[in-house]
């Protein structure tokens, strides 16, 4: 037997690390190169993090129909080319800034003062609001299109653990931002081009269109694809009886509005809408939080250092995807409740961030270490509550419901980083107490306490929608 299907997994791997490598540049240069020159402040920030999320939920509704329409070769080469486009235009928003002002360089934008100040902050906000959103529109297709490839590729015994290997591209991506985007911004701001983390935009952004010319001559379907043989083709169809049709008649398609009819589509959006936004808010948040509490910068080693092992930790989450095979093997639990009891397992871990505040009085070692459990624990998370699509749904509808998932993550990490935004303001203007806190620390105990419990809610809501196995057949 052939094993193309590895290699398919590693491209999709491969996408979802430039995926977070790409979102992460803003968090990653934000406090310590943008932040000084357009005059942010958290709000600000917040502002753009939270349109992120809200464009690319909408996006996410409707690109896993697109993906679904397109097909998976297609659907992700605009998808991947797109966010990649995105991600350079990043770059732009200073010279159009300098433009609209008449300024000549960074430096006389960072030297403003007063009413200018007011002006810089508003029209680079919405600059840079613009290319999150082309970011936004691109990246919407990436886990759609990567989980219906995952879903054309494995059978369902293997599909958690398939997803599990690509998207650990999430901790992958995340865990060589901060050893590479930080110093590409530090560099070329020495040597004056720019502020600096305008290069770093354009060169992680020009990863995808890398990975768009190995895509086009690797990937196809396996009934087509001259690298899958007879055996492994058989291989990964083990499953193609379970969702009966008639003799002789292809599958039939789930129209986008009967898609909402299934309970098993609400369980899987809520799971997602509680969960998602703790990702991200880890992912945009954290590099800030190290600078806000304990004064270190991104590029400094302790920062590089503090990051990289928090990013390592969630590393741990390609195991997740192999505890449901365990339970399905040894229990002989069906997919759906191996996973489900996997979810349950890793829900209880992300209790630990209620730590980070109390034990990072002691040494910032301690947050980011329990943070990167609570990140393993998510990434753990995903890669089952994602698999739980094709445990249910055939094959035809499967983007839709990942779209339709996604969307619904994206609409609750909207919600989290405008509130987080907002809150760390409020907590730094009126000096804040909670549990012992104040100022901006208080406010991030906050978000770590919802962070928390977001876990556990999201599966006793899931339960109570989907109590059992229910595969669904288009009628």
């Amino acid at each position: 037997m052939t094993n193309w299907r590895w290699w398919i997994c590693w491209m999709l791997f491969a996408a979802t690390t430039v995926n977070y490598l790409d979102r992460q540049v803003l968090s990653l240069t934000w406090d310590e190169f943008i932040k000084p020159e357009f005059h942010w402040d958290e709000s600000n920030y917040g502002t753009i993090t939270s349109v992120f999320s809200i464009v690319y939920a909408i996006c996410m509704l409707f690109a896993g129909r697109f993906i679904d329409w397109m097909g998976t070769k297609k659907g992700y080469l605009w998808s991947i080319g797109v966010w990649s486009a995105g991600a350079c235009a990043h770059a732009l928003c200073g010279i159009i800034t300098e433009s609209y002002l008449g300024l000549g360089n960074a430096a006389e934008m960072i030297s403003a003062t007063g009413a200018t100040v007011t002006v810089i902050a508003t029209v680079s906000m919405w600059c840079f609001i613009v290319a999150r959103c082309v970011l936004a529109l691109g990246e919407a297709g990436n886990f759609p299109a990567a989980i219906k490839v995952t879903a054309e590729y494995f059978p369902k015994k293997d599909r958690a653990y398939a997803t599990s290997i690509f998207n650990a591209g999430a901790s992958i991506g995340a865990l060589i931002a901060p050893l590479t985007i930080p110093l590409l911004a530090k560099y070329f701001q020495n040597i004056g081009v720019g502020n600096g983390w305008e290069m770093a935009f354009i060169i992680i952004g020009a990863l995808g269109f890398v990975w768009m010319g190995f895509w086009v001559f690797m990937y196809d379907n396996p009934h087509k694809s001259k690298h899958v043989n007879a055996q492994e083709l058989e291989y990964i169809e083990q499953d193609k009886n379970e969702h009966v049709q008639e003799e002789g008649q292809p599958e039939k398609q789930m129209s986008f509005l009967q898609a909402f009819t299934y309970k098993q589509t609400w369980a899987f959006a809520f799971g997602k809408f509680m969960t998602d936004g703790v990702w991200w808010f880890f992912l945009f948040w954290i590099p800030s939080y190290l600078n806000t509490q304990f004064g270190i910068k991104t590029s400094d080693g302790l920062g590089v250092a503090l990051i990289f092992v928090m990013y390592a930790i969630t590393m741990l989450s390609i195991y997740g995807g192999k505890l449901p095979t365990i339970f399905i093997n040894k229990l002989g639990l069906n997919p759906y409740a191996a996973r489900m009891r996997a979810m349950l397992i890793f829900a209880f871990f992300p209790l630990l961030v209620l730590l980070a505040q109390p034990l990072g009085t002691i040494s910032p070692w301690f947050p980011v270490i329990l943070i990167g459990i609570g990140g393993a624990a998510h990434q753990s998370w995903s890669a089952n509550i994602f698999s739980t699509v094709g445990d249910m749904f055939p094959k035809s509808a499967i983007a839709t419901i990942t779209g339709i998932g996604g969307m619904a993550g994206g609409v609750g990490s909207m919600i989290l980083q405008k509130v987080a935004g907002n809150l760390f303001v409020y907590a730094g203007e009126t000096d804040m107490t909670f549990l012992g806190f104040s100022g901006k620390p208080a406010g991030y105990f906050i978000i770590f306490c919802v962070c928390a419990v977001a876990y556990l809610i999201g599966w006793v809501v899931m339960k109570a929608l989907v109590p059992k196995y229910k595969p669904i057949v288009v009628k």
